[in-house]
């Protein structure tokens, strides 16, 4: 994707995601990986970031990695848990606490690069039942508060640098934390370029272009952001090849199928309007259990978009709006038995249409797409659009469901 980046291993920590939408605020491309997940470390990668953790290192099933591929080769930067697994496994040490340290606390620093435009006594934010005890050779405290001893140490040794820090600089009760966390991705790993709207549009439209050729493309509009934007680099990348179907379901806003409908129009998308209303809630009428409500949409959507797609002849792909916290809620650090939630736009639908998968924004956050959406030169009535629960209303009404209700 980029011809940088960073990469953020994952050990399951609640704040990971924080890590990359800091660095993605800071302009600079990353990607969050699973703490065992291996990967090429070649010239594009600038740096490897260790995340927090809810296991303590001192646990039987505390999360292991080898860290010699990356350790002294590219800088590495290890927060909280990553800063005491270095610790505790590479001859320091690591002790229990008798209680969990939770909160806001002030650094005292040391003068360091890492800590440039940082005044001692800077607020950080602290969440840990662990504290580092002793460091490994070769690694020099550069940080502590009034209560401990090793609130951020370094490596002394040659090689690429190591930072570890036992606060989260990625929250924002660490008042500095973002500067923090600039230096180490511009002065110390030494990234330049700058991961833009503008220059993701520039470089997904190339990669659209290459990837679809002269194909067709069928979407799904939902009028969310998601989706429009999709659309709308897709359309950029391949024109009138780019077929969307916009479903009524009969569980949309007030009026709301006409309207979009309407607002498409000044997009130069090519937009099929689907009235299944009375489809969907033929099938729902005196519906009542939850989940029977849910299947049951989610049968007829595949049903009804099946058989508008069929009539679009030669289509050779299904664009999907999945974005980034989809893709990474779909892979739990411990395999997919222990997965958050699955994902509606990582399948479902593939299956049935036998059709290969274009995401155009699946490395995004959401308001990373709003932005790109705004470069696209869309409507704040498309990117500032509300969410709405859409077939989730069927299931919240109360008993069985009809037209009326």
């Amino acid at each position: 994707m980029q011809a940088e980046k960073i990469i953020v291993l994952d050990f399951g920590s609640q704040y990971t995601q924080l890590i990359a939408r800091r660095l993605r605020e800071l302009e600079v491309y990353c990607e969050i990986l699973p703490y065992n997940k291996e990967f090429d470390l070649d010239d594009t990668v600038k740096a490897v970031i260790l995340s927090g953790s809810p296991f303590s290192v001192k646990e039987e099933k505390a999360l292991q990695i080898d860290l010699s591929p990356y350790l002294h080769k590219v800088p590495l930067l290890g927060v909280c848990y990553g800063a005491q697994y270095i610790a505790e496994n590479y001859g320091g040490s690591v002790e229990r606490s008798d209680k969990r340290e939770y909160g806001k606390a002030n650094v005292l620093i040391e003068q360091d690069p890492i800590f440039k435009n940082i005044e001692t006594g800077s607020q950080v934010w602290m969440s840990h039942g662990d504290s580092i005890a002793q460091l490994p050779k070769d690694f020099s405290v550069i940080a502590h508060t009034k209560d401990i001893p090793v609130a951020a140490y370094k490596s002394d040794a040659e090689g690429a640098p190591v930072y570890c820090f036992q606060f989260h600089p990625e929250v924002t009760h660490s008042i500095d934390g973002k500067q923090i966390l600039e230096n180490f991705v511009r002065d110390i790993s030494g990234c330049k370029e700058r991961w833009s709207s503008a220059a993701f549009i520039g470089q997904t439209v190339k990669e659209l272009k290459a990837k679809i050729g002269e194909d067709k493309v069928i979407l799904g509009l939902s009028g969310g952001v998601d989706s429009t934007v999709s659309a709308m680099l897709l359309h950029k990348a391949i024109g009138t090849n780019l077929h969307c179907i916009f479903l009524d379901n009969g569980l949309l806003r007030k009026d709301e199928f006409n309207s979009v409908m309407e607002m498409y129009k000044g997009t130069g998308l090519n937009v099929i309007g689907v009235d299944a209303s009375k489809e969907f809630l033929g099938e729902l009428d005196g519906v009542s259990d939850p989940e029977l409500k849910r299947k049951t949409i989610g049968r007829v959507f595949v049903e009804v978009f099946e058989r508008e797609s069929k009539k679009i002849e030669g289509a050779k792909w299904l664009a999907q709006g999945t974005i980034y916290p989809d893709v990474i809620e779909s892979v739990s650090v411990h395999g997919p038995s222990v997965t958050i939630k699955s994902h509606h736009n990582v399948g479902g639908l593939p299956e049935h249409l036998d059709l290969k998968i274009v995401e155009p924004l699946r490395m995004l956050f959401k308001d990373e797409v709003r932005r790109v959406g705004k470069e696209l030169g869309l409507d704040d009535k498309f990117v500032g659009r509300h969410p709405f629960p859409g077939p989730g209303l069927a299931i919240r009404v109360l008993g069985a469901l009809s037209a009326e209700k």
